[in-house]
This record gives structure tokens, sequence and C-alpha cells, in this order.
């Protein structure tokens, strides 16, 4: 991974801003993408010089208003804005160890008791939990398996998704705000260069760099047995967990969506053991 992070986001976010948009006059034929970097510097009230040693990543610890003039200027939303001001922000040298994610008791107890689908997302979005309707939602939410792998990699998975353009860019804006400044971690490490190099898909959205919390969203699926569902996707912030969540599908009351989930859930609901013919029942 680069070790220039600040550098890293201002010339993609600067490459998606266009100039017309941040009242920028264009005249003749220009030769990058987005803003160049002395009209960044002009429209934020810098010099071109620091705005040029930003991006080098030669001077790393710029003021809080000079962020927010950068930030005004690249038209970051809020989200966008606390990610740069996070990598911006020293950070204390210490040991990388693996940080084992467990799920909190109750969580467990509850998602058994929940009555919908329902999975405990970690920070690097493995699958930490599920319930039994989760996995007939999806086969790939069970523990022991990455949202980031499934989606990217499995056909299987990327067949559920009609949306998956629009699905695959909620997805990684969401995993960067998660994994926030944390990149040298050596899980994430692995992840993403695992996913560069095996999905063209993943390496052009992470590129750009955009940054977005994990919320609540509509979704559609296209589910081999249950057709398609438009369902309501939650996110919930598991406290005391360094960035678990718990996510929840549900479906609008009266719609033909709530049928087709109620349907899933019966035929995934465990059946009765039968009592052998012929052998009495036992009663108290």
């Amino acid at each position: 991974m680069s070790d220039n992070a600040i550098g890293d986001f201002l010339r993609a976010r600067r490459a998606l801003v266009q100039p017309a948009d941040a009242g920028v006059r264009v005249t003749g034929v220009r030769r990058v993408a987005g803003l160049r970097r002395e009209e960044v510097a002009m429209l934020a009230g810098i010099s071109g010089d620091y705005y040029l040693r930003l991006e080098q990543g030669r001077d790393r610890n710029p003021s809080l208003p000079v962020l927010e003039s950068i930030a005004r200027v690249l038209q970051l939303d809020d989200d966008a804005t606390a990610y740069l001001f996070g990598l911006a922000a020293p950070k204390p040298r210490r040991a990388r160890r693996p940080r084992k994610e467990t799920v909190p008791t109750g969580i467990r107890q509850m998602l058994d008791v929940l009555g919908l689908p329902a999975f405990v997302e970690g920070r690097y979005f493995d699958v930490l939990a599920a319930n039994p309707l989760a996995t007939a939602l999806s086969p790939h939410l069970q523990p022991g398996r990455n949202r980031m792998r499934s989606v990217f990699l499995d056909p299987q998975e990327q067949a559920l998704y009609p949306d998956w353009d629009r699905d695959t860019a909620t997805l990684v804006a969401g995993f960067r705000e998660s994994v926030g400044t944390d990149t040298d971690d050596p899980r994430f490490v692995q992840l993403v260069g695992e996913l560069s190099l095996a999905s063209v898909q993943f390496r052009q959205l992470w590129a750009r760099h955009d940054v977005q919390s994990r919320e609540g969203r509509p979704t559609r699926l296209d589910h081999p047995s249950a057709g398609e569902l438009t369902l309501r996707r939650e996110k919930l912030a598991i406290g005391g967990t360094g960035g678990q969540m718990l996510v929840v599908y549900h479906a609008e009351p009266g719609t033909s969506s709530a049928d087709r989930l109620a349907l899933l859930a019966s035929e995934a609901a465990p059946r009765p053991l039968k009592q052998p013919a012929g052998e009495p029942m036992n009663t108290p």
C-alpha cells in the first residue's frame, strides 16, 4: 500500500471534480481529469507550492482550516471530510497484532430469535455470525465468509444483485469508512491486495477513494427461489466491539417482498422431528 495516503486521496478526489462545477472557466484542451493542482490551491486560498507538497507527501501536518478549505473545493461530504481529517491526524506507532473479533453473547442469542435475516459484520466485512434466514437469503452469509470477496469474486453472489454496479460502489465506500486510516493493518493490506489483483471493478472503485458511512438503505435482490425482493438493509453499530455491525434485512409490510420473505423464512425454518409410526407419544 502507498505510504502517502493524503496525497493519494487528494489526487483521486481532485480528478472527480468537474472544473465547471467548481466555477473554473475552461479554455483550450485540458490534459488532466478534473481540477489541476493550481486550481485547487487558488480556490482553497493556499499557495500552489504548499498544495503540491501536500499531494507529494512532503507536508503531512496541514492545519484544520487548510483541510476544511480543500474539502470545500473538492466538494467532499461529511464522511469524506472526516476521513481526510483522519488521514492528517498524527498516529502513534504501535506493534501490529491481529485483532480477534468476538461477537457478544447477547447478540448471538438475538440472532436466533429475531425472525428476520440478520448477521454480524466485522470491520473488514467478515461475516462473524448469522442466523439461518440470512444464509437462506445468501449462502455466503455465514461465519468465515468475507463480504468483499463474495460480492466481487463469486458469480453466484453477484447474480443476487440486479444493481451490482451501484451496490459495489456503496460497498467499497463503506469498507473504506470502516477501515478508516488504519491502513497498515496486515489484514487490510492482504484483502485489498487480493481484490485489486482479482477484480477490475474493485480496483476501479478503490481508486476513486469514495467514503460513505455504513448505514441502512434499500437494496434489491434477485433470489433464485424467492424471486425479486426489495428489502431495507439496516446496519446497527454494536457497542464495545471496535466496529462490528448488526445487519438486518426487512421488507415493507403488505408488499410482495414481505410475502416472499415470509415464504423464504418458512422454508428455512427447521422442521419438527416426526414421531415414528406406531410409537406412542411421550406424555408427562
